[in-house]
């Protein structure tokens, strides 16, 4: 029998495509929280998983309060499944245990000083943030959807007790902008319930909320990420229907035009099947994001969003990762994507992290005629695209989504990364082709890779790029290895061309000479990349493809072959293609096997264009690279493989501006890539 979970008595009336409905959503809860509760063996144990060994916390040189963290972390993150059951039935059991009275119980314990499990007074550690204040802001998030859950439980003399922990933690140092939400979800509970709060800093914390909206529904976080559809939409529009609504209606006014502006472009985020992407941090999140599905219909006006179609993807996220038996590690989600994966986790994280991805069942508080619960599942606009690829700029977040009818899956091109973190800083991210890990060694999958071969570099001993003579720090063993884009700017879409800059190196080792200008032009399966190479000292550079997964000890099979003055590489594993074509400005195509890079798989094997170049002073190049991928285990036909009928590379453009092509495909399309001002243009 297989060790996942799968759907029982599928209604493919209801949901043709995936059989779920809210039965099935409820039988699904039921079935993690029953894996999870292995770990309790009755009423009075605390629920807790094992440690996971790495960067995660805690580990045994931790201090206490780091694996009280983790308890309350486990409790809260769990209760996000728990919660949703215990509304729809109080009597709810799992294990043999009554869920309403554990949660009851050990959250009484948590909040109540003198307990063995109690939480620790922020007075009573340094004076910093912590992992508490976010767990706090989960659980009231949750509580003021559904009160009636625990709270009203507990005795006036429990709540009373509780209310002191709760208190001082809601008033405590919050951190960066995300966070104080978490704050403002704890305050606003205790003022909804008649405790006394510091009105100023509540609504301090919402006034800085607000002010980071940045247009197209999203909101600035570290950089932009999934955050602001999870925290700044799923959360605050919960917060708005609890609480914001009464007593701060001009606040709720704004989050709801936020929220009503996501939605016209959240579907796009999915594959067609509902794959969510692997893309920001926080990986072990996953399907977070697809907590927005039903919330959109938890909005005071109707969103501009099709129910059967949001059904469909949030139902379909979710199926992608808790049917693979791979995805359990203690028989609770892993910490990765689709398997235990250390190199894409935070140091934030712990074993009982993954929960939050059940973000999504909040919809089991809608009303059984809710249009989520009752419209038929289809594939919105999916339909309409047929083998075309549709394309949705969102200029503010500087991020364009791009959906492939031809193979159904969706990419997300960021445009506002301000570091070389793989998370972020990827030429773009595929919802069937998730990222792998950064190689030193080159051959990176979908980035532009750098290695420095200027002498000064080399030796160590690097000159400073002015002229004063001084020298500067350097490792010139670091610079033996290949680095990836520093920062990537965003600087519009004209013509239908998307520009970006892949900053290779940051001042003060001179921005200005380690600039690649991206421009991008989407075709059916794939996109043709017409970059111009700004790297003003000895290097060498590599241009990944997607990479492969080897499955079951299957190596991907590589096919290499040149004809008409273009260099062709393709790779395949059953049910998934790649290919790589170069027309101008590489020199070669290699394929590379990695070990523990892949998110799906041990070994796994990267095409990629390869070019090194030794002039002191490195002409400007165009690189002109065709990236195609395939959803099937069909041959390529030549018209895929060829879609450029011309390609004009031109010094001087007609605007005055340096080094740029008309390309004329197949179809009759004409493109102009013309980099003119393209420095001036940039957003960050």
């Amino acid at each position: 029998m297989k060790n996942a979970y799968e759907v029982k008595d599928p209604d493919f009336e209801l949901s043709p495509f995936t059989g779920m409905t809210k039965k099935h959503y409820v039988e699904l809860a039921k079935y993690l929280l029953e894996r999870a509760f292995k770990h309790v063996n009755s009423m009075e144990t605390h629920i807790s998983f094992p440690i996971v060994s790495g960067k995660t916390y805690p580990q045994p040189n931790s201090p206490d309060w780091r694996y009280k963290s983790a308890d309350f972390e486990a409790l809260e993150r769990t209760f996000t499944l728990a919660g949703p059951l215990i509304h729809l039935d109080p009597e709810t059991t799992i294990n043999g245990i009554k869920l309403r009275d554990y949660y009851s119980l050990h959250i009484y314990n948590a909040f109540t000083p003198g307990h063995a499990n109690s939480l620790p007074m922020p007075e009573e550690l340094p004076d910093s943030n912590y992992q508490f204040t976010c767990e706090f802001g989960g659980l009231f998030k949750t509580l003021l959807l559904m009160p009636d859950t625990i709270w009203s439980q507990y005795t006036k003399e429990q709540k009373d007790e509780m209310v002191i922990t709760i208190s001082k933690w809601a008033h405590h140092r919050t951190t960066q902008n995300n966070w104080r939400i978490f704050n403002i979800c704890a305050l606003s509970f205790l003022k909804k319930y008649g405790y006394e709060i510091d009105d100023n800093l509540l609504k301090s914390h919402l006034l800085w909320i607000t002010s980071y909206h940045s247009g197209d529904g999203w909101y600035l976080e570290q950089t932009y990420n999934y955050y602001s559809i999870s925290l700044f939409i799923v959360y605050t529009t919960i917060w708005n229907r609890a609480f914001g609504d009464e007593y701060y209606p001009e606040i709720s006014a704004m989050i709801e035009k936020s929220a009503q502006e996501l939605m016209e472009s959240l579907p796009w985020f999915f594959g067609r099947d509902g794959y969510i992407n692997m893309w920001s941090r926080s990986i072990c999140y996953r399907t977070w994001v697809s907590g927005a599905f039903p919330v959109a219909f938890m909005l005071k006006e109707k969103p501009g969003l099709d129910a059967g179609w949001a059904r469909r993807l949030c139902s379909g996220s979710l199926l992608q990762f808790v049917s693979k038996p791979e995805f359990y590690y203690n028989d609770i989600p892993s910490l990765g994507f689709y398997v235990q994966k250390e190199y894409m986790v935070q140091n934030y994280s712990c074993a009982d992290s993954p929960f939050l991805m059940f973000l999504p069942f909040i919809c089991l508080a809608l009303p059984d005629d809710s249009p989520f619960w009752t419209a038929k599942e289809n594939e919105g606009m999916w339909e309409e695209i047929g083998d075309n690829s549709n394309k949705t700029v969102l200029e503010s977040p500087g991020l364009v989504l791009v959906n492939h009818g031809k193979t159904g899956t969706s990419e997300i091109v960021p445009g506002k990364v301000y570091y070389d973190d793989p998370n972020y800083s990827k030429l773009l991210y595929n919802t069937h082709f998730p990222w792998e890990d950064h190689n030193p060694q080159g051959g990176t999958s979908m980035e532009y890779s750098y290695r420095s071969q200027d002498p000064r570099d080399v030796r160590g001993d690097d000159v400073n790029f002015y002229l004063t003579g001084l020298t500067v720090d350097n490792d010139s063993d670091k610079n033996r290895e290949f680095t990836i884009s520093q920062s990537m700017l965003f600087n519009g879409v004209r013509e239908n061309v998307l520009y970006r800059q892949a900053i290779m190196r940051k001042p003060p080792n001179n921005g200005v000479g380690y600039i690649i200008d991206l421009a991008e032009i989407t075709i059916p399966g794939g996109v043709i990349r017409v970059d111009r190479s700004r790297l003003a000292f000895e290097h060498e550079l590599t241009l990944g493809h997607f990479g492969l997964p080897h499955f079951n000890g299957q190596k991907a099979v590589i096919n290499q072959f040149e004809k008409d003055n273009k260099k062709v590489i393709t790779a395949s594993i059953s049910g998934r293609r790649v290919a790589l074509i170069t027309y101008s400005g590489w020199d070669k195509l290699e394929s590379l096997m990695h070990s523990n890079r892949n998110a799906e798989a041990e070994e796994s094997t990267v095409i990629y264009a390869r070019k090194k170049r030794m002039d002191k002073n490195p002409a400007m190049e165009l690189m002109v690279t065709l990236l195609l991928h395939r959803m099937d285990n069909e041959e390529w036909m030549e018209e895929e493989l060829s879609p450029i009928k011309e390609l004009e590379i031109i010094d001087i453009m007609p605007s005055g501006s340096a080094l740029g092509a008309n390309i004329t495909l197949n179809s009759g399309e004409k493109y102009v890539v013309d980099f003119k001002d393209i420095d001036g243009k940039r957003t960050s």
